[in-house]
This record gives C-alpha cells, sequence and structure tokens, in this order.
C-alpha cells in the first residue's frame, strides 16, 4: 500500500521546491494575513504562490499544527496527521468501514505507485493527477470516484456530470463487491492518470 505519510512528505518538498518558501514561512503569511477560515487561506496561497488547490488545501490544512521534518529526517507527525485524518474520516458509526476502505487501497496498491493524500472526508489517489478518491458515503457503505474515460455502462456506476472531482462513482458495502469489475474500473482509472 501507498505510503501517505511519503506522499505527504513528497507534497510539501515539491511546494517548497515550487515557491522557493518553507512551510514554516508560508504558515507564517498565512499568520499575517488574519485569514482563519481555510478555503480564504487557500485562495490566498494559490493567488500569492501561485499554488494549485491541492497544495494550497495541504499548506492550509497543516496550519497551527506540527510541521513534519522536510530535510529527511525521521517525519513522526505527518504519521500521525494520517492516521488522525484516517480515524476522522472512518470515526463514530462509520468505523466498520475502514476494513472495507483498506480493501480497497489493497488493491490499489498492487497496480504500481501512487500518493493517497487524505482530505477532511475521503482519500484521494493520484499519480500525475487524481485518479480515484474514497471515503465514506453513509453508515453501510463507501463510495469510490473514478476518473477514466469511456468506463463502460453498468449498473453498479453511476455517470457524474462534468465538473465534479470524479466522471464516476460507485458504492461498495462488502467485500464481495471489490470483484473483477471494480478492479477493472480502478485499473482503468489508475492507467488514465499515468
Amino acid at each position: 500500500m501507498a505510503d501517505p505519510q511519503a506522499a505527504t512528505l513528497t507534497q510539501l518538498r515539491n511546494i517548497q521546491a515550487k515557491t522557493g518558501t518553507t512551510i514554516a514561512e508560508l504558515h507564517a503569511v498565512l499568520a499575517e494575513s488574519g485569514l482563519v477560515k481555510t478555503g480564504e487561506r487557500r485562495a490566498l496561497l494559490m493567488q500569492r504562490f501561485k499554488l494549485g488547490y491541492g497544495d494550497a488545501n495541504a499548506v492550509a490544512l497543516l496550519m497551527g499544527k506540527p510541521l513534519p521534518a522536510l530535510d529527511g529526517a525521521t517525519p513522526e507527525p505527518v504519521a500521525s496527521q494520517a492516521g488522525e485524518a484516517l480515524d476522522a474520516i472512518y470515526g463514530g458509526n462509520k468505523a466498520p468501514l475502514r476494513a472495507l476502505h483498506e480493501a480497497v487501497m489493497a488493491v490499489v496498491a498492487g497496480l504500481g505507485d501512487f500518493e493517497a493524500a487524505p482530505k477532511k472526508a475521503y482519500i484521494s489517489l493520484r499519480r500525475k493527477r487524481q485518479f480515484a478518491m474514497i471515503g465514506p458515503a453513509t453508515r453501510e457503505a463507501i463510495e469510490i470516484g473514478l476518473n477514466a474515460r469511456d468506463l463502460p455502462a453498468h449498473a453498479r456506476l453511476k455517470i457524474v456530470p462534468p465538473g465534479g472531482m470524479c466522471q464516476a462513482t460507485t458504492r461498495i458495502s462488502q467485500a464481495s463487491e471489490i470483484d473483477a469489475t471494480l478492479k477493472g474500473w480502478l485499473k482503468q482509472a489508475f492507467e488514465a492518470a499515468g
């Protein structure tokens, strides 16, 4: 399985390289701005430092939290933050869905290298671009968003109108639904993001 900790470290190092500014310095700019909402902070970073949505969001969400060591030292804080993100996503009455999430992630890990970036309500899976999203849809099912054109019509697949975060979604509520069909969709999305 891809290591969310390593993916976050790579993302943060890339942000520093793109901007020529450390994450701590970016946080100082945000603190000086007086902005308190994540969306406002994200917008400022996107405008001033020309960061993309995902990178600006990552920096904004780390505001006020311990920063990981980005110089090759052991990055303990990011690991705990990734675990905390999954704990929050699959907390309370959604906790039983975490095993199903892990089963889907095991399938994706078998496809090759990718980054897993925890968000507030889901996990974003990326190669050159996002190819899937996984998170709880209800107390009984997880939703898997897929970015792949030309997915074949299927009763389990819901096509999303243009402009959404994914082109199609499907929901599963038990491990038996992680079948050849779902694996094929994941593989198609994975390869399309290559």
